[in-house]
């Protein structure tokens, strides 16, 4: 059966071997499949020809007469770092083989081969390139979605905060982030993990309101198949996935009681159980938690273990709110109408002088995630290059919340706005729900009755 030919831009194979038969061979059996290819017998004309043109893949004898092969990858790689070096090697020479993959080589075949042993070796190889392209375009695309996060402030409590989290975040201490809904809590976690010596591992996110206690057990320590109804396959947990790395346990104040003397053996000896399996496991993980809860007062309603409390705070980091650090707000809006300007492929020159002044006047209940919200909505609905101040909550009536209610407006727009608001401050849609007292699916249809 034959594979098929590669589709799209041709890909460029340079071949360097200094048998003049493998040279001939490898470029007729390439060639066939639709590939371009460019034959060389030495050292020499490979950098050259690296040098001149840009190569997908190359072909590299290990012994080319008196010089080693293996010197070349890395030349090769220095002329082009998205190369792919498939290493040719004679059965003896396996451990060299192993030595080329370690200085950058990918594949390596065996002589004598056969041309389908080289076509697969290229079908694999492109196979790799496909997926770091498919990788590189969904990271500019996460990219592209989500604001670029700068840790810079102008108000003296955050620079606190900020200080605070860049020492501690080395280190493997517990840090407790306090602030109210909408702060940047997670965004501040994910900095921790990235500046911590466990960046290259595995970041992972709890939300602790958002599961029942069973379900968030299983979400947190995993659990053994048939544990219990639709248990159908094991669940290794977060907790192993996270193993090396950090997990943010988000609104920790909302985990139930039955579940935190577990939490609390886990980050004093590093062990656990999965629901279901009594063999107790070990994970090396950072536990970073937040809250926006009054900790201290539940521990005194017996609603939080106050040992659990303790484990968690050994570095507490306070996030103010929106409105006490309204220094930051004109950057942090220009920044967001920037970005959405950027997304929608529109040119925006900033706000009116009316919109700037609402914006400090404005109470800003859901802090940055409901700033977010304000700038998303007005960068899709402005005609204009300058954002007005129709589209600052609370631009016309001094900001109470909700703004109408009591106005001569109709109950509908008093129940868009009051929905607006919610959406803005919960921490999720299922929080908003709750909030509003309706089911995820009314509220659904109330987003997209009312556009939001």
């Amino acid at each position: 059966m034959t594979t098929p030919a590669p589709t799209g831009a041709p890909v460029n194979i340079l071949v360097v071997d200094d048998e003049s038969n493998i040279r001939k061979t490898l470029a007729i059996c390439l060639e066939t499949e639709g590939y371009h290819v460019t034959a060389v017998s030495n050292f020499q004309d490979a950098v050259a020809e690296a040098a001149r043109r840009t190569f997908h893949m190359a072909f590299v004898d290990l012994r080319l007469g008196t010089v080693d092969g293996l010197d070349l990858i890395p030349a090769l790689l220095a002329a082009g770092p998205w190369m792919k070096i498939i290493v040719i090697t004679a059965y003896a020479s396996v451990d060299t083989a192993v030595e080329a993959m370690r200085r950058g080589a990918t594949d390596y075949i065996p002589k004598p081969f056969t041309p389908a042993q080289v076509t697969m070796a290229v079908r694999k190889v492109e196979q790799v390139r496909t997926l770091e392209q498919k990788v590189d375009s969904l990271r500019e695309d996460l990219e592209r979605a989500v604001p670029e996060t700068r840790f810079a402030s102008n108000s003296p409590a955050m620079q606190r905060a900020i200080e605070m989290v860049r020492q501690a975040a080395p280190t493997d201490a517990a840090i407790l982030l306090r602030g109210e809904s909408g702060t940047g809590k997670t965004v501040l976690a994910r900095a921790i993990h990235g500046w911590s010596a466990r960046t290259g591992k595995p970041f992972g996110v709890v939300s602790c309101p958002s599961l029942p206690g069973e379900l968030l057990e299983s979400e947190l320590f995993g659990h053994a198949r048939g544990a219990f109804t639709g248990a159908v396959r094991d669940n290794p947990g977060r907790i192993a996935a996270c193993d090396g790395g950090t997990l943010f346990l988000d609104e920790v104040g909302d985990l139930p009681l039955s579940l935190q003397p577990k939490l609390l053996r886990f980050l004093q000896e590093r062990e656990y159980e999965r629901l279901g399996d009594a063999s107790t496991r070990r994970a090396d993980v950072r536990v970073v938690s937040a809250t926006n809860r009054d900790l201290e007062g539940e521990v005194r309603a017996g609603r939080f273990r106050e040992d659990l409390f303790y484990r968690l705070n050994v570095i507490q980091v306070e996030i103010p709110p929106l409105r006490e650090r309204l220094q930051d707000l004109e950057e942090l809006a220009a920044q967001l109408l920037a970005f959405y300007g950027k997304v929608r492929h529109r040119r925006f020159l900033g706000f009116t002088d009316e919109a700037m002044r609402a914006f400090t006047r404005y109470g800003w209940p859901g802090n940055l995630r409901e700033l977010r919200n304000v700038i998303e909505r007005a960068s899709i609905l402005c005609r204009s290059e300058r954002i007005g101040a129709e589209y600052v909550p609370g631009a016309l009536d001094g900001g109470e919340v909700p703004p109408s209610i009591g106005g001569m407006v109709s109950l509908e727009m008093v129940e868009e706005e009051h929905i607006r608001r919610v959406l803005a401050a919960a921490s999720s849609l299922q929080k908003a729900a709750e909030i509003l007292g309706i089911d995820q699916a009314t509220l659904w249809r109330r987003r997209k009755q009312y556009g939001i």
